[in-house]
């Protein structure tokens, strides 16, 4: 018996795909949130509407944790230069969570639901 080499087939880049994510369009007004908090308004970017990949990149720079995440999701939604005030507010927890949860309600997404999901 001899050895044979087998040919790993690869696919063809020709043929058609089963999803074509560049042609999905928003169904929803991604208007951003406005909120009111220690005496100044502040302007989230719309819950979807977010670079998941950015809050990716602050969950992994920053540690796992729904804390994390609520805090990361905030920073990615103000941008720098707002996270950096809305920063220097204290935000008790109840707060922080209350917050997390219109937010999500703004964005049609369910409290609990990441960003990566989507709503049916």
């Amino acid at each position: 018996m001899t050895a044979t080499a087998r040919k790993t087939l690869k696919p063809a880049d020709d043929k058609p795909f089963d999803f074509n994510l560049d042609a999905v369009e928003d169904e929803i007004d991604l208007t951003p949130w406005r909120v009111h908090f220690g005496g100044r308004r502040w302007v989230f970017a719309h819950p979807q509407a977010i670079d998941v990949w950015e809050v990716v990149a602050e969950d992994e720079a920053n540690g796992e944790g729904q804390i994390t995440a609520m805090i990361s999701t905030f920073k990615v939604a103000l941008g720098e230069e707002q996270f950096a005030e809305f920063r220097k507010i204290p935000l008790p927890l109840r707060k922080l969570k209350q917050l997390f949860e219109a937010y999500q309600e703004y964005g049609g997404m369910e409290p609990g639901e990441s960003e990566g999901s989507t709503a049916s």
